[in-house]
Formats: C-alpha cells, structure tokens, sequence
C-alpha cells in the first residue's frame, strides 16, 4: 500500500465500505482481462474502479482490479498506473 498514491487508498477503502465512488457509471463493473497479464479467471471474476489523478478532468489510466469473492470483501486485489499494461499485486489492502 505505501507504493500506490493515496488516492488508491481512498478507493479500497470505498469497496471495503460504503460503495461510493468517483465515476459510479464505471466503477465497479466487469474487467474482462482481455490483456490476459492477469490469472485467468471466469468471465464475470474481475471488477474495476478508478484511481483518480489530481489535475486530470477525466478518468485518467490508474485503476484498481480486484476478482472474487463480493463486492465489499474481493479475494485478489491489483493496481495499475498505466491503463492495464501492467499490474501490480496490493496483498495488504484489507489491512
């Protein structure tokens, strides 16, 4: 977590809690991993929500992708800064 910008921090704390978010029309919908850098998983598995960037006026390239389990508690947690190139694991964002 100390790596990812604070904004990150804002949007776990968003899925773990009370679901609001900066862009609602596409947070929280279906990432089909269509890169494939991701495990492969079923369809419906990942979801995506928005890292804002200050400055910007729209969403930007960060993301956070979490997969399975529910909405409010998912089993695996990612971030990417560069609009699904590449991605990092986040094994501590529920603590």
């Amino acid at each position: 977590m100390a790596s990812l910008p604070e904004q990150a921090d804002e949007v776990i704390d968003s899925i773990l809690g009370d679901g609001t978010f900066d862009h609602p029309g596409h947070d929280g919908k279906h990432f089909g991993n269509y890169e494939g850098i991701l495990p492969e998983e079923a369809g419906s598995y990942y979801r995506e929500y928005t890292v804002s960037t200050p400055g910007l006026d729209h969403r930007g390239a960060r993301r956070i992708v979490v997969g399975g389990g529910t909405d409010t508690d998912p089993d695996v947690w990612y971030y990417t800064a560069d609009h699904y190139e590449s991605f990092c694991a986040i094994p501590d964002a529920e603590d």
